[in-house]
Order: C-alpha cells, then structure tokens, then sequence
C-alpha cells in the first residue's frame, strides 16, 4: 500500500495559480479587478493572523483588498452598516467578517446581511439552501478545498461510501450535503456520524473515504479505520511539546502515525486541509468578480 500523502500545499498553490491567471485575463478583458472586503473587530491574534493570511494570497492573485479593523466595542450596528455599504460598491465583490465576533454582535444577523451575491465564505442561508438543493451557489471554502484535495488526487467519489464525523455548519453539513449531490466530483454515498453515537467506530470502518472535523485529538486511530481508507483530516490542534522552540505542535483529529499505515491517501495537518481554506476563497472571489463582470 503506497500510504500516499495528500499535500494541501501544493494543490492550494496551484488553484491560486490559476485565479492569478484569470484574475489577469479578467483584468486585460474587461477592466475588473476581483476585489475582496476584510472585516475584523476586535484584537484576537488568531483571527489577526488569518486576516494577515488572506490579504497576502489577494495580493498574489491580484486582487484588490481592504481591511476594517474595528475596536472591540463596536456596536453591532456600525458593523451592519459598513456591510450595507460594500454590499452596493461596485468594486467589491466579496465581503468576509472574520470569525469570531465579540459577544455583543449577533454573528447569525451579520452573516445574513452579507449579500448572498457576495457572500464567499458561503456561510449565508441562501447559499447554504442553494447547496442542499444542488443549484450553483458560492461553497463554504473548508469543505468546497476537501472536495477540490480529492479531485486533484483523483479519489472516485462516485458510489463510495463517505464518513463524516462532525456535524459543523462550516465543515461538517457542508461537506456532506456537497459529496451526496449528483455531481462530478460528488455522487457519494454519505453517513455523517457525532459525539451522540454510542460508537463512531461502527461507521468510521465502513469509509472508503474517511473526513475527520470534530476539533479533538486522536478522534480516530488505527483500529476505526480499515485497510485502503482515504483520510481528510480537518482538524487543528494545538499540543504541548516541550522538545520544540514554540512548547507546542500543531496536530489533526486523526492518530496521523497510526492511520497512516493503513490508509491509501491521508492529509497531513499541517500541511492539508488548511491551506485549502485561503485558496478556494480567492477562487470564490474570482466567480463573484467574473459574474460582476458579465451582468454589466
């Protein structure tokens, strides 16, 4: 068994490729350039980080960005209303409020203000609706990334049987409800399995392909898993480990070392799923501008 790994890194740096390509040619054709809104409030590292992340891959494809840095205080309201005002700027084509929001502000009302039009963290309910019922729609990037891993490496999806263990709004149901559609890339045969199972073990070894989002480690291990499975691990996990200069790892939901030896095409964390998540929001953005672009 060739214990073959799925590298994120390489596939992401591609895709951006391309959107770079497209971005230019949208550029030279028609005079748009793919513009993308940051919204972060607050000081949160991580988010600070991921923003930081997402500017960079912009300026590699070419894109225009902004960012609003908002103080922690900010009121829901001026949050609704900087969103109302992109939502009619004719340069932005994307608006992304970064995750999580303070207390205060209802993340479900921002969401819903974000036009589905512009929407590409595909977390609106219109898109999500537009998913479930299989009619084009911005895909939340996590799992639109896990699908983009599988075509890229060639996994069949056709009639396999998909595990999902998690039932997250931003991996977990989308996933699902994107692998079961009748669709190239798609048209699986799909469980989803959680925390409520007495035993996810029971459906963990039934996968031919195998996707790990539950924010835990060592979800699963060699045993839940049988010989030739595809592993997506989404997980991101930070363990102590004094042997290294940070005092800490980075590790999946997945026993790595363990599975691995069993299954035919694995991710590594770091290095799988995640770089996956910027790539395809570009890629997003880059639909939203070309469809700006031919309604004109």
């Amino acid at each position: 068994m060739p214990n073959e790994i799925i590298d994120g890194k390489r596939i992401a740096q591609l895709i951006k490729d391309e959107v770079r390509e497209h971005s230019a040619a949208l550029r030279a054709r028609r005079d748009v350039v793919p513009g993308l809104a940051f919204m972060l409030v607050g000081e949160n590292p991580a988010s600070q980080s991921y923003v930081a992340s997402k500017e960079r891959a912009c300026e590699y494809c070419g894109f225009h960005s902004t960012t609003l840095r908002l103080p922690l205080e900010t009121s829901e309201a001026e949050v609704l209303g900087r969103i109302d005002t992109w939502n009619i700027d004719p340069d932005i084509h994307g608006i992304l409020v970064q995750l999580p929001l303070p207390k205060h502000i209802d993340e479900d009302r921002v969401i819903e203000a974000i036009s589905p039009r512009k929407d590409v963290d595909g977390f609106h309910p219109i898109n999500v609706g537009k998913l479930v019922i299989g009619q084009e729609c911005f895909l939340p990037c996590t799992p639109a990334g896990i699908q983009e891993l599988l075509i890229r490496s060639n996994v069949a999806t056709a009639g396999k049987h998909v595990v999902v263990v998690g039932r997250s709004n931003i991996v977990g149901k989308p996933i699902a409800n994107i692998l079961l559609q009748k669709a190239v890339g798609a048209n699986a045969v799909v469980t989803v399995t959680h925390s409520a199972a007495p035993d996810i073990a029971v459906y963990t070894r039934q996968a031919d392909i195998l996707i790990v989002a539950t924010g835990r480690v060592n979800t699963v291990t060699a045993d839940m898993v049988k010989e030739g499975v595809v592993v997506i691990d989404v997980g991101i996990n930070r363990i102590e480990d004094a042997d290294t200069a940070k005092g800490y790892r980075i590790v999946g939901d997945v026993d790595y070392e363990g599975v691995r030896q069993k299954s035919s095409l694995i991710t590594p964390v770091p290095g799988g799923v995640g770089p996956m998540t910027i790539a395809m929001l570009m890629k997003n953005t880059y639909q939203s501008a070309l469809r700006s672009a031919t309604q004109r």
